[in-house]
């Protein structure tokens, strides 16, 4: 179904669910390529992370909690420096982004990206070191620039002319030459697999390739000489799973870096292709591994560089969602069960649509298990919704969970590292859940629960 303005009332209705959800056999079975991989069950039959009980995380912490397993972090980190250990890896802060995980991955080697002077600040206060900083965004203020500038930031995505004529007054003014990288709209729309020239450059990222408006920024910084370019970025969607995107975007940004050296004699010694590493969220995903991703983009690249007699250059990629969304997941209690005969069962829990907006937003799957004990019911096709004030406010539109669920169980929904806690809100004045990280049988606060005296501060009417 696609979310429907008016509610998931008018949306689809019947409770056989999706093609590709199938009965479980163990419905207290847990699949692992959705959960962060310290996850299992106990010998008292709730699930455990790093060796700790969900039971014990809420009643410590309360719930709704996003529950971080460190470890699996760490390791995913170090799963992609591995695959890449020659290029740079920046971690996409946009996924996710608090001061402990910004150590995190500062501790395992990676770069990071931020896009706004308030991720910038996070970084900068937990220590990051501002080269491997790279900053993105298609309206940085003139105030994020210099604050970029002054802290010696890596790197620079510039977006719009606009932005480089801000970035080359900031720059004279100060008498410094930041590098940056061009972004290139290249008109390839992963989400769909369509590979059109102009289509999908309808959109407020970057410069336009088809339109010449690209070739005519990398040409603007290379004759003005004030800044340095290093290359060109292109990014083309989210949660992809099928690399031919990416060869058909390298294929047209390394086509301009060669249009670029016949034109001004330069060949520019960088290229990011981008992020949008897909994870799995449902059993009918299905990712790529980073060693995997690694052998085909260099294939890629290798192939199309030496189409244009081009040197390989520097290669940098950005996944966020593939490092920080599997090591997640957000744990609930349910408050009320309710069964329409003949539609479907309800089992709503103390969060929803202000913890993870993207099954309203983006009509995103996702899936669920009774998490505080095992249970020998059978299985029963439900859906998981919120306490907002809103038909639309599901959290898992179709699983299996046990027909005995009942009010004062935990639930648990894997996958939501990535693009929950960075996109949560404040609707109908509900408290943002914490993060709690977890390890060796040990959990910390690293991001505390927002409270009523939090919002009511805000409030200075």
């Amino acid at each position: 179904m696609r979310a429907h303005e008016a509610g998931a009332l008018h949306g689809d209705i019947g409770s056989r669910g999706p093609a590709w959800l199938r009965t479980p056999e163990d419905v207290n079975a847990l699949l692992p390529g959705l959960w962060p991989r310290s996850v299992a069950r106990g010998a008292d039959g709730a699930v455990a992370v790093a060796g700790l009980s969900v039971r014990d995380i809420a009643a410590e912490f309360g719930t709704p909690v996003y529950v971080l397993d460190e470890a699996d972090l760490r390791s995913r980190c170090r799963d992609f420096r591995a695959a890449f250990p020659t290029e740079d890896v920046f971690y996409a802060g946009k996924a996710f982004l608090c001061r402990a995980v910004v150590r995190m991955i500062a501790e395992e080697g990676l770069h990071l990206d931020v896009c706004t002077g308030g991720e910038l600040a996070t970084a900068l206060s937990a220590g990051m070191p501002p080269e491997r900083i790279g900053f993105h965004g298609n309206n940085k203020s003139v105030a994020e620039l210099g604050r970029a500038l002054d802290a010696g930031v890596g790197r620079i995505i510039v977006d719009s002319f606009t932005e480089i004529d801000r970035l080359t007054a900031l720059a004279l003014e100060r008498g410094v030459r930041p590098r940056v990288l061009v972004r290139v709209t290249v008109g390839v729309e992963a989400h769909t697999h369509e590979f059109i020239a102009t289509a999908h450059e309808d959109q407020k990222f970057g410069f336009s390739l088809a339109g010449g408006a690209a070739a005519n920024a990398a040409f603007k910084i290379l004759d003005e000489g004030v800044l340095e370019l290093r290359g060109l970025h292109s990014h083309i969607g989210s949660q992809i799973f099928d690399a031919s995107g990416f060869e058909v975007s390298a294929r047209r940004v390394l086509a301009l870096q060669a249009q670029i050296r016949d034109a001004r004699g330069v060949e520019l010694p960088e290229l990011d292709l981008g992020g949008g590493f897909g994870i799995a969220y449902t059993t009918q995903d299905d990712p790529a591994t980073p060693q995997d991703l690694a052998k085909r983009l260099r294939k890629i690249v290798d192939s199309e560089c030496a189409a244009e007699n081009l040197a390989v250059p520097h290669l940098s990629i950005e996944p966020g969602r593939a490092i920080v969304g599997p090591a997640v997941f957000t744990l609930y209690e349910v408050g009320t069960v309710k069964d329409l005969e003949g539609i479907r069962t309800y089992v709503s829990v103390d969060g929803g649509m202000s913890d993870n907006i993207r099954t309203a937003l983006y009509d995103a799957s996702y899936s669920a298990t009774l998490a505080s004990r095992a249970s020998t019911a059978q299985p029963m096709l439900a859906r998981v919704v919120g306490k907002h004030c809103e038909s639309g406010d599901i959290v898992v539109k179709d699983e299996f969970l046990p027909a005995d669920v009942q009010p004062g169980d935990l639930v648990a929904v894997p996958g939501t590292g990535a693009y929950c806690r960075s996109m949560a809100s404040n609707y109908n004045h509900v408290p943002r859940p914490p993060v709690v990280a977890v390890r060796d049988g040990q959990a910390r606060l690293i991001v505390r629960r927002e409270t009523e005296e939090d919002l009511l501060a805000l409030d200075v009417g």
